[in-house]
């Protein structure tokens, strides 16, 4: 059509009030009064007409506007997807949901994924095609354990059929990587035996294949299995193994190992943190957790932070720094809100819950923490569960709510026994020993809990819990007139003690003994 018609024709539907028009022709920009308009407009094309025009537009996109198909490639995919182009149309669908993954735009970008995945059933059946799809995948998966968490049902779909397409394609080198994905799911859901034999087969197959990112993520993995099973010292082997490959590692492979959903290198250090804390080395913790915050400011994941800022609170509730660790868990409340992290979501707001308790006693927040854990476990979530019920624990005791407290503990000891996660085992040995003698039970049922607290706790060499567990039964036997036998014990564990003296469980320690001697 001559420019003269095109503009003659524009002018009349700008008088009839049907499009506006901005700015001076022949620079003048016409939009749609209505979105309905512009869909009586569009319905009214011949369909060959409509896949024309988007063709056109596609076409014209990409050869005067490059910079639109770089910044914006949705809208070439949208165009393409329109005009029937659907290889085309797929390349920019999965160009755009890197770009959005990039931006920690998770939701966006599994919208653009999905349609590039939906795309390739419109393919014929070929290696290209699946290769295709398992692009889409790759990207899709990291988005998915953002915002739903890795045992969510669509994510594990996500792996499986990512694993499904890797053995077509002859296992290429992304397959350790969906198998990193289906043993994380086994982990969050509790089960560690299986997983630590998963994680086994993907190490082994991580150095046979020389695949740098599969190593850092099997590694650390390994050393969180093997610290919730209570294997201590064996994960901080593990642990340190990781934080070691990870210093030698390109950036390319450290970028590359963020698949697993956060920066591996945060990941792993607030986890160190954990493991030091548990093995007494309280100020360690505190160090490693600080690299650890350090890292994620410098990386500005969005996932990340929740992660290191999840961990975070929790280290520091441990501490009894209730005030830090409140800071710590709305932060990454926060943060969950606006991406939408289910699987920090509940637990962020237990722990704040649980500080704000902690904080004030007097006040009312268990609901908020009971809700928020059921929450959690209801998404089929059952990783750490333990670790919430030790913090809540002391609170409920020191308002005299023994049977809440016992209600917990049993749920823990449950948990300990269906999934093996005995890192706190020595924990909830200790408060139930505390809660049966509030509900007035003997001291010698109350000694034996806390003597199986102390043995567990000696032999996982975890001295913050035999610590605690060594105080209690130590003002157990004070008060049964048995001092020789309570400052034996409780010497024992704090000549060895070699950091942490300003923190409340030493200080709580040391006024035992001061009675003692």
């Amino acid at each position: 059509m001559p420019r003269e018609r095109l503009e003659e024709a524009l002018g009349q539907l700008v008088r009839s009030e049907l499009i506006f028009r901005r700015g001076e022709i022949p620079h003048a920009v016409y939009t749609f009064k209505h979105t309905l308009v512009r869909d009586a407009a569009y319905a009214g094309l011949l369909k060959s007409r409509r896949v024309y025009l988007h063709a056109a537009i596609a076409n014209a996109l990409e050869q005067q506007f490059p910079e639109i198909a770089q910044t914006q490639p949705e809208t070439l995919a949208h165009h393409l997807t329109e005009a029937g182009l659907i290889g085309k149309a797929i390349e920019y669908w999965l160009r755009a949901g890197k770009n959005a993954a990039l931006r920690s735009a998770n939701l966006e970008a599994i919208a653009h994924l999905r349609r590039g995945i939906e795309g390739t059933g419109g393919l014929p059946a070929s290696q290209d095609r699946d290769r295709s799809e398992l692009d889409l995948q790759l990207i899709l998966g990291p988005c998915l354990i953002a915002t739903q968490g890795p045992a969510a049902s669509e994510a594990v779909a996500t792996f499986a059929r990512a694993r499904e397409l890797c053995e077509r394609l002859g296992e290429p080198p992304e397959y350790l990587q969906v198998m990193f994905w289906l043993a994380t799911v086994s982990v969050v859901r509790g089960e560690l035996p299986q997983a630590l034999e998963a994680v086994a087969t993907l190490l082994s197959a991580a150095e046979t294949r020389d695949d740098r990112p599969a190593l850092i993520n099997a590694t650390r993995g390994r050393a969180m299995i093997l610290f919730f099973l209570g294997r201590i010292v064996e994960a901080r082997e593990a642990i340190e193994r990781a934080v070691e490959i990870f210093s030698v590692s390109q950036d390319a492979d450290r970028m590359a190992a963020r698949a697993a959903g956060q920066d591996a290198g945060v990941a792993m250090l607030v986890l160190m943190s954990w493991v030091l804390w548990v093995l007494g080395f309280v100020d360690g913790a505190v160090t490693q957790l600080g690299a650890a915050l350090d890292r994620a400011n410098a990386v500005q994941h969005a996932h990340t932070h929740a992660y290191a800022w999840y961990y975070a609170s929790v280290l520091h509730t441990l501490r009894g720094e209730a005030t830090i660790a409140q800071g710590y868990a709305e932060r990454c409340l926060a943060i969950s809100e606006q991406h939408g992290f289910r699987q920090w979501l509940g637990l962020s707001r237990a722990v704040r819950g649980i500080c704000a308790a902690m904080l004030d006693p007097s006040g009312s927040r268990f609901d908020e923490v009971k809700a928020a854990l059921d929450e959690y476990q209801r998404a089929g979530y059952q990783l750490g569960i333990t670790a919430q019920f030790v913090l809540v624990c002391p609170t409920l005791l020191s308002r005299n709510e023994a049977e809440a407290a016992l209600e917990l503990i049993d749920h823990g000891f449950s948990i300990v026994s269906r999934n093996n996660e005995r890192c706190f085992e020595a924990e909830l040995y200790r408060l139930k020993a505390r809660a049966m003698l509030m509900r007035g039970a003997s001291d010698a049922e109350a000694e034996s809990l806390l003597d199986q607290a102390l043995r567990i706790a000696r032999s996982q060499q975890a001295k913050s819990l035999e610590l605690r567990a060594a105080t209690d039964l130590a003002r157990l036997w004070m008060q049964q007139g048995k001092h020789v036998e309570a400052l034996d014990v409780l010497t024992s564990i704090h000549s060895r003690l070699t950091e942490g003296f300003d923190t409340g469980d030493v200080k709580d320690a040391k006024a035992v003994l001061a009675q003692l001697q």
